[in-house]
């Protein structure tokens, strides 16, 4: 092996040359502040502004606590995903974290699945952005809208990762500033404050109560909730290209995590106590935010239209993050060998092309979907990459369990950040993980979920058995 490759030995967290870091080819160019807002716009998307819908639907006003439960799982997956990417600051990220300490399958199953995911993801956010924009032309084909507003995204993309790092912060800044409107005014008009009269907490115990599902609806929700703090990955994946990784990560997980968990929580709690949960919800069928409803609802003039532009720059500013995301990955599995290897190849600029190329196949899928299944696209993408995401996670924590094991007693003490309750919580995790994988079988439009994702298992693991693993041969 050359001193290039990231596997060779665990290096040391003070002092290792970011130069022997660094996946060839690709810059160092993100700040602190550029991976924590990559990092948010990633996660907060269309789970949040599209997909809660469903959650409400199914749990009341009780999704709170379905959101407060996903922020458990992602504050586990969170701490320990920091100690294996200040210790392996790489492209590749828990990719290569899980070939190291676990096996070349896991490697490789979990860069080519969260590659996938990430690609599909894209998609349903590029479909949610269609839909957002028929708030106001609803006699135009959706396509035309993907199409455009994917030309733009790709066009970006492609673009020096320093100059993407500093779009994004400023798209992710729109997305965060209205989150906190929306909890300012959501608060304002529940407390009376001003000359409108206050609506109080009855929503929550209304129709139905608390509980109209019971705790049956909190758990079936939880298969979605969960999937919107799947996100916080993204700092891991990015620290191959993070200035002072040992420092700027952790800082960056830190401001993540916490922030995503208290947007969401307060979000949700606001939107079902503004608004009764079964109009919130809505029908079956994905036709606009419950965050736009909401302010509809409460009859404050141009507020809805104002936020399903946020929520339209929402959707972009996530498919920005997850086409960066899918195309990082992609590059990690031509560079490893595990896919051919013109995916692994960088422009003069450092922007990986040919990868960048390959991860619009998402955006595909969703133009031919609007084209043919519109009413149906979001759930249909979206459902397909839970079940890819479930299976990322548990490799994540599977491997964490292997890192612990591997790291001397100086490393474990020289980390930034911990996960304490070594293993049990990231055992809790996994059991967590395995139950809400086996639930999306009784949740509407995620029935079909594992059953696709294993076939999908199947057939890169024949793949990997074939020859697949080229580079490493």
């Amino acid at each position: 092996m050359t001193d290039q490759n990231p596997l060779a030995a665990p290096p040391e967290i003070a002092g290792t040359p970011a130069a022997n870091l660094e996946a060839e080819g690709l810059h160092r160019g993100l700040g602190q502040r550029q991976l924590t807002m990559m990092a948010i716009g990633g996660a907060i998307g269309v789970g949040l502004f599209l997909g809660s819908s469903v959650t409400i639907r199914l749990a009341g006003p009780a999704v709170i606590l379905s959101y407060l439960l996903g922020a458990c799982i992602a504050l586990i997956m969170s701490y320990a995903l920091t100690e294996m990417a200040v210790v392996h600051p790489v492209a590749g990220a828990f990719g290569v974290y899980a070939e190291k300490y676990l096996n070349p399958w896991a490697g490789y199953s979990v860069r080519a699945t969260y590659g996938v995911a990430q690609i599909i993801a894209i998609g349903a956010e590029v479909t949610a952005a269609g839909i957002y924009i028929a708030y106001w032309f609803p006699n135009v084909p959706q396509w035309i809208w993907l199409v455009l507003v994917s030309a733009a995204l790709v066009t970006l993309n492609s673009m020096q990762v320093n100059r993407l790092g500093e779009f994004e912060y400023w798209f992710a800044m729109i997305k965060v500033a209205a989150i906190l409107a929306f909890i300012l005014v959501g608060l304002s008009l529940i407390l009376g404050i001003g000359s409108r009269p206050a609506i109080g907490l009855a929503n929550l115990t209304q129709h139905g109560g608390f509980f109209p599902n019971g705790w049956k609806g909190v758990w079936l929700s939880l298969t979605l909730t969960v999937t919107s703090y799947m996100g916080v990955e993204i700092i891991a994946v990015t620290a191959g290209e993070a200035q002072n990784p040992k420092v700027t990560i952790p800082r960056a997980m830190r401001n993540i995590v916490y922030r995503l968990i208290g947007f969401y929580i307060l979000a949700i709690a606001i939107m079902v106590t503004m608004v009764p949960w079964n109009q919130t919800a809505g029908s079956s069928t994905l036709s606009g935010s419950p965050f736009v409803t909401a302010f509809a609802t409460a009859r404050i003039p141009f507020a809805a239209a104002i936020m399903n532009f946020v929520v339209l720059t929402a959707a972009l500013s996530s498919v920005n993050t997850n086409l960066y995301l899918a195309t990082r990955m992609m590059f990690s599995l031509g560079q490893g060998g595990y896919a051919p290897k013109w995916l692994g190849k960088v422009s003069s600029n450092g922007v990986p092309h040919r990868a960048l190329l390959a991860s619009t196949a998402g955006i595909v899928a969703a133009i031919l979907l609007a084209l043919f299944a519109p009413k149906n696209a979001f759930l249909m993408l979206y459902g397909t990459a839970v079940a890819g995401m479930l299976f990322v996670w548990l490799i994540i924590l599977n491997t964490h369990l292997s890192f612990r094991r591997a790291i001397s007693s100086d490393q474990l003490s020289s980390l930034p950040m911990r996960l304490p309750a070594h293993p049990w919580l990231t055992v809790t995790g996994i059991v967590l993980l395995l139950a809400i994988s086996v639930t999306t079988f009784f949740v509407d439009g995620l029935q079909w979920s594992i059953p696709a994702f294993a076939v999908f298992l199947a057939l890169i693991s024949l793949f990997y058995l074939g020859g697949g693993r080229r580079g490493h041969a």
